[in-house]
């Protein structure tokens, strides 16, 4: 079996060296400082007489402390991208180890690698971590890149203020239509290709129509798109597309478009508890949308058929628009 000492050693780069005091001290940032940032990257703070860390951290530090000398950089904009890093890098570390094991044990039982899943993966993670390095370094360019593109477009568009965070989107949530129910009836594996096929197909079709996913949450996805008609078509593909599945259930969506505030990587606001509310009045395999969106979208291009005003929980009683595809002429 591998040694947990080895795994430290093969995916850290290095032994373990130092104390945290030691690191703290080759780097000279301060001890209640240093402590921030291990707990804003997730990690616990070990005892002051484990050894516990290793050159790369120390590296690291210094880079932080380097950083830190820069007049557009301070400590709270440092950890909050301590925090981003490690709740982005927590998940995608989780995602990659999950992959990398279930492809392992696929392998036959008479293989060398079915003996020691761990062993074995850890061999191939080092023989292709250079490659997945450049892969992350350079996906994330290309995102850090389109977040630009799109801070130039809203701001030249006079819909947004960059300084607080505010722009006018349209916002979108999906939702799987009894997945609580049929969650009770499946194996962990069986819940597992669930979520997945639904996560997959919904990030393609919001990708290939211009929008972005903001999150996930099992049997939900929360998104944006810049323009109304690019999210009432994304919408309206996500509902088709399960509804042609008769081995997967429905998925209704709710549509808002307003002034939105965001904030590190996540969408608040009214717009967006008003698209949560109209998801969940949806019947299956519809498309609600608010005022907003109706008003926005041409009225050529969809069906668009004003509803009894509701009671929405937090909201008050909000007219509501069932959107579907323009009626064939006859």
């Amino acid at each position: 079996m591998a040694d947990p000492d080895d795994i430290e050693e093969t995916l850290l780069g290095g032994p373990l060296r130092y104390t945290r005091k030691e690191v703290e001290a080759l780097s000279d940032v301060p001890d209640e400082y240093a402590r921030r940032i291990w707990q804003a990257l997730g990690f616990p703070t070990p005892p002051d007489e484990e050894i516990a860390f290793t050159d790369g951290d120390v590296a690291a530090l210094r880079e932080i402390k380097d950083l830190l000398g820069t007049e557009m950089v301070d400590e709270d904009m440092v950890l909050q991208l301590a925090r981003a890093v490690g709740q982005t890098m927590g998940r995608l570390a989780s995602w990659l180890g999950d992959v990398w094991l279930q492809r392992l044990g696929e392998l036959p039982a008479d293989e060398p690698a079915a003996a020691d899943l761990v062993t074995a993966a850890l061999a191939a993670t080092e023989e292709l971590r250079p490659a997945f390095e450049r892969l992350l370094l350079h996906g994330w360019r290309r995102q850090l890149t389109a977040a630009g593109m799109r801070a130039a477009a809203t701001t030249a568009a006079a819909q947004s203020d960059p300084a607080a965070g505010v722009a006018h989107l349209a916002v979108g949530f999906a939702d799987v239509v009894s997945f609580t129910r049929l969650s009770r009836r499946l194996d962990g594996d069986a819940l597992a290709a669930f979520v997945e096929r639904f996560e997959v197909t919904t990030a393609e079709i919001i990708a290939e129509l211009g929008g972005r996913v903001i999150k996930t949450l099992g049997d939900e996805v929360l998104f944006v798109a810049s323009e109304p008609r690019a999210a009432a078509d994304i919408g309206l593909r996500i509902a088709e597309r399960f509804n042609d599945d008769p081995d997967f259930p429905k998925v209704r969506v709710g549509l808002a478009y307003g002034e939105v505030i965001m904030r590190l990587g996540d969408v608040f606001g009214t717009s967006v508890n008003l698209a949560a509310r109209l998801t969940a009045a949806a019947h299956p395999g519809t498309v609600l949308v608010d005022s907003g969106m109706s008003a926005a979208l041409p009225g050529d291009a969809y069906d668009i058929s004003s509803l009894r005003p509701r009671p929405l929980q937090g909201l008050g009683r909000v007219r509501l628009f069932l959107l579907r595809r323009p009626r064939t002429r006859t």
